[in-house]
């Protein structure tokens, strides 16, 4: 049982039980996490001090413009990753392939792949809104003693053994789950250690926000808008209220205290989706699930789509149940 207060360290020990199969690598994995986070924390927090705001100068393999941070939070926490050996591969949405990592015997004995967004939201740097860190971890699907393909990348959301983000806020905290529940923890700046405050997360059952970027409002489908519509209608516990940062992990942390849903669908100058199915939707729809919530393209569970390629998008919704449910409803109309 999560007792509040306790560190992450203690936590992992306490439930390393419930992975029998993974000899603590896994939780040697979410350890490692938790020092790149730290690492990451203490230079978004100078940010404004130091010159680590504004662009980079170059692209990521979407097209972005990348932001200094995305660089250094991407080096850092695959970094970090790879100084532990203990993953055998690394796919980041700021790298165009991934990463095969062999380990200093060079036996690809390691178990696990880690697909990250080191830093979403990471434009919201510059005006000094919060921002996050998403990760997912699988076990790989291909023999050990072997370098890993692309296909231990490309497996479906329910293949996740753990899921989690950073949102680095008024306070830093790390959310995650390995399939038995959503726990966060927040890191104390002066002792360096995270400490359990919020154990077993679960969406309320009635949600009350939405958060979508209106501003693409004339470029939506029909059954989106229809939803925005309902959402504020007067009507029972309607209006709804409108809530969007514009940073994932910071929508997505605060409609799952405070009940709501997330949704970024296709548009018609992104038909496609925007968001990206292996780094972003993947991990926060397992977590939305974990928590009670539900996550789909609109159509599909999300955690059923089969990959088909590292930077694949996908329309998205992501939060309460019946707040999900009810968009299926309009889109399927």
């Amino acid at each position: 049982m999560a007792k509040k207060n306790q560190t992450l360290g203690e936590f992992i020990i306490e439930n390393q039980a419930e992975f029998p199969f993974s000899s603590g690598e896994l939780s040697r994995l979410i350890n490692s996490i938790r020092l790149a986070a730290k690492v990451v924390n203490h230079e978004v927090n100078k940010a404004g001090l130091v010159d680590i705001t504004g662009a980079a100068g170059e692209t990521n393999v979407q097209g972005e413009d990348q932001q200094k941070l995305d660089v250094y939070a991407n080096e850092k926490f695959i970094q970090t990753l790879t100084n532990r050996e203990i993953v055998c591969g690394i796919a980041s949405e700021e790298n165009d392939n991934f990463i095969t990592i062999s380990g200093q015997k060079d036996d690809h004995q390691n178990k696990y792949v880690v697909l990250m967004d080191p830093l979403d939201g990471s434009s919201n740097i510059d005006v000094n809104v919060s921002v996050g860190t998403i990760f997912s971890i699988y076990r790989r699907v291909t023999p050990l003693g072997t370098p890993v393909q692309l296909e231990d990348f490309l497996q479906p959301g329910s293949k996740q053994v753990a899921a989690g983000y950073v949102v680095y806020g008024t306070s830093t905290m790390l959310v995650y789950t390995t399939g038995h529940g959503v726990n966060g923890f927040t890191l104390n700046p002066a002792l360096g250690s995270w400490y359990l405050s919020h154990p077993d997360m679960q969406f309320p059952e009635q949600g009350s926000i939405y958060s979508v970027n209106e501003g693409n409002y004339v470029h939506f489908p029909k059954g989106v808008k229809d939803y925005i519509k309902y959402c504020q209608q007067e009507e029972g516990d309607r209006p709804y209220i409108s809530r969007y940062i514009g940073s994932l992990v910071s929508d997505f942390h605060r409609n799952m205290i405070k009940g709501g849903i997330y949704f970024y669908p296709t548009t018609s100058k992104a038909p496609k989706g925007k968001l990206r199915l292996l780094y972003e939707c993947n991990p926060m729809a397992f977590i939305a699930e974990q928590a009670g919530g539900k996550a789909s393209d609109g159509f599909n569970r999300v955690l059923d789509i089969e990959p088909t390629e590292l930077h694949q998008r996908i329309p998205f919704f992501c939060g309460n149940r019946e707040m999900v449910e009810k968009v299926e409803e309009f889109m399927s109309r």
